[in-house]
């Protein structure tokens, strides 16, 4: 092996750039010629790639983002485009590519393995939603900014005697939401995999009241069953002691300087992901679990999702008391 490629696809999460150099110093002290690919599969397709060094990857390993920018690209499904992508592949004497993603870039991977191509994916994915690893790149990051915020909201919630709804990312998975929730000291956490009521929220606010609190935090996954703006105006129409203020967190969740635990990460797969290349290991995802860096098929992170922790919302009860 030669020359091998990388990508950065779907949601941006920090931590990619990181891994994109430790990917192409790791490559290079192999004596392997590495390649970009631009904006992901629809780049691929597109025959944009472009030539990376050392030098294309100095200052880069502090900054949120990713240099090879990234795009969503659900036309990848298509059989006709995956043979378009191989062909590129070739044209361009790749003989191995990394791609760091989610899911969705999980089973780009996964249909080009199944053509024959070697490939090894790494998770990157704020919602830690991804199944064979513990933690994927951007985790860390993305819970100390909602930390950041929630405590600030909380000091002027504390003022006013409010109580803050804020809403975290987490379409399908509640793991963002649910974590930070306990870390920040929530009364009540929402999330995607549990049926809540407002009254439910209701009586943990109101009782949160009765006992003294000065404030009130209810975290809110985007995905949940009910919105932050329609729990805010049914709480509304209720006497619970606090008036609620809604706060979306939205985009800022995903920038951001990585973390030292994101930037570790990021070193540990993206020199697994060239070394296990180079070993012959083909269409698996590397992941930690524990404190240990392993193989996953990518056959099976792509049938299973990873869920979030139930016992978790009992902690969290137990703890706002």
């Amino acid at each position: 092996m030669k020359t091998i490629a990388l990508m950065t696809s779907g949601g941006d999460a920090p931590g990619m750039n990181a891994c994109v150099r430790a990917v192409v110093r790791s490559a290079l002290s192999s004596s392997l010629r590495v390649k970009g690919i631009k904006r992901a599969y629809l780049g691929l397709v597109n025959g944009d790639f472009i030539e990376l060094d050392a030098r294309s990857v100095g200052g880069i390993i502090q900054r949120g983002g990713t240099i090879l920018q990234t795009q969503r690209y659900p036309e990848f499904a298509d059989v006709k485009r995956q043979r378009e992508a191989l062909r590129q592949l070739n044209s361009a004497g790749v003989e191995g590519l990394v791609v760091i993603g989610g899911e969705g870039s999980m089973n780009g991977a996964l249909a080009l393995h199944r053509h024959g191509f070697p490939v090894i994916g790494v998770p990157a994915s704020i919602d830690n939603d991804i199944y064979g690893t513990d933690m994927a790149l951007g985790v860390d990051t993305a819970l100390n900014t909602i930390i950041e915020s929630m405590d600030k909201l909380r000091d002027t919630a504390s003022s006013h005697q409010r109580a803050f709804i804020v809403e975290t990312m987490g379409r399908h998975s509640g793991y963002l939401a649910l974590t930070a929730g306990i870390i920040a000291g929530a009364e009540v956490i929402l999330i995607p995999e549990l049926d809540q009521t407002a009254e439910d929220v209701f009586a943990a606010v109101s009782d949160a009241y009765v006992r003294g609190k000065t404030h009130a935090i209810v975290v809110v996954a985007e995905g949940a069953k009910l919105s932050a703006h329609t729990l805010q105006e049914t709480l509304d129409k209720m006497d619970s002691g606090f008036n609620f203020r809604v706060t979306i967190l939205g985009h800022i969740q995903r920038g951001g300087r990585p973390t030292a635990a994101d930037r570790l990460l990021a070193a540990r797969l993206g020199v697994a992901a060239v070394e296990r290349l180079l070993a012959g290991e083909r269409g698996v995802m590397v992941g930690q679990q524990g404190n240990e860096i392993i193989s996953v098929p990518l056959e099976e992170v792509c049938a299973n999702k990873r869920r979030v922790e139930l016992e978790y919302i009992r902690m969290a009860k137990m703890l706002a008391k």
